[in-house]
Formats: C-alpha cells, structure tokens, sequence
C-alpha cells in the first residue's frame, strides 16, 4: 500500500514538472548540471583539488571516502538490491532528452555524490557561501534528475539523505583515524 502511494504520488511530481516547467531553457540547463555528475567525475575532481591544497587536505580525503561510500553502498549494493527502473522505462513514448541509462534508478547516484560534496564543504572551516554554493549545486543536481525524467523523487530524496550522510561519516572516518593516529595533515 506504501509503496503504491509513493510510486503514484512520484509519477504525480515528475508529470507536473513536464507539464509545467518543461522548456528550451531548462533543457539545456539540467543538461549542463547533470553533466557534472556524469560518473562523479567533478567530485572526484573536486576531492584530489582539497587534497592538493594542504590546508584542505583532511576534507579532501574525507570527500574521497564519502564518495566510496557512495559508490559500494549507493551505486554498487542498493541500486543492484532494489533494481527499480527507471520513470522512462515505465511509460511509453516518452521524449528523452539524455540517451538512455542502463543501470538502475534507486537511489540517484548524481544527487548522492553532489549531497556528499556538501555534507562535506558543510562540515569544513570555510565561508558561509561556500557552503551554500554546495548547497545549490547539490539541490539543482537533483532538480536536474527530476527534470530530466530519469529519476523518480523517491530516488532523489534518498539520493540526498544518503550522500549527506555519506559525506559526514567520510569527515567522522578521516577525523577519527587522524586523532586515533595522531596525525596532522
């Protein structure tokens, strides 16, 4: 009964965005943004760019971790335990503006990298806007899945809860193991 309710009140959110919002404009733009999520590479990126920079070094790592995280628990093991597929597979004729995908949808890996990369720039000693620019990107990363019709919202907000948690406990790791082994980077 549940999870009737969930996957209709899904498929409820993502024809409104294509009834409602669907336009060149955001085409292109939730396009460019999930680009950025395209096999992690801009947060893989973005973790060796804190580890080169020494005051940063402890958050590069802890985002590389979170990232792992992401990767074993979120892509490797739930994605293949649920195998839920994906909204486009479960309409017909439904005009798809990214070639299709071919592992499954739940949860989103795009939104959980983007939310690890901002449980973990929440976390560090940085200016506010930092934060909420990690913030922004993460939450428009998700908008983008939505938008594009190859997520469903329950996919995104557990793609969202997991990366945040994935990025903290990567920040909680690397901490714990630096002070159980005194080390200073």
């Amino acid at each position: 009964m549940l999870t009737e309710w969930i996957y209709k009140m899904d498929f409820e959110i993502l024809d409104w965005i294509q009834e409602n919002l669907r336009c060149l404009f955001l085409d292109r733009f939730c396009l460019f943004i999930s680009f950025f999520g395209e096999k992690g590479w801009l947060f893989i990126l973005m973790a060796v760019l804190f580890f080169c920079i020494p005051k940063y070094r402890k958050w590069g790592i802890s985002l590389a971790s979170g990232l792992t995280l992401c990767l074993l628990f979120g892509n490797i093991l739930i994605k293949n335990m649920v195998e839920r597929q994906r909204p486009y597979n479960q309409v017909e004729h439904y005009d798809l503006l990214v070639k299709e995908l071919n592992d499954y949808s739940f949860p989103s890996a795009h939104t959980m990298v983007a939310f690890a990369l901002f449980g973990v720039v929440f976390l560090m000693p940085v200016k506010k806007r930092y934060k909420v620019s990690a913030g922004i990107l993460a939450f428009l990363m998700a908008f983008s899945r939505l938008y594009l019709y190859v997520h469903f919202p329950s996919d995104v907000l557990v793609g969202m809860i997991l990366g945040v948690l994935f990025g903290v406990m990567g920040v909680r790791m690397v901490t714990m193991i630096m002070e159980e082994k005194n080390i200073d980077l």
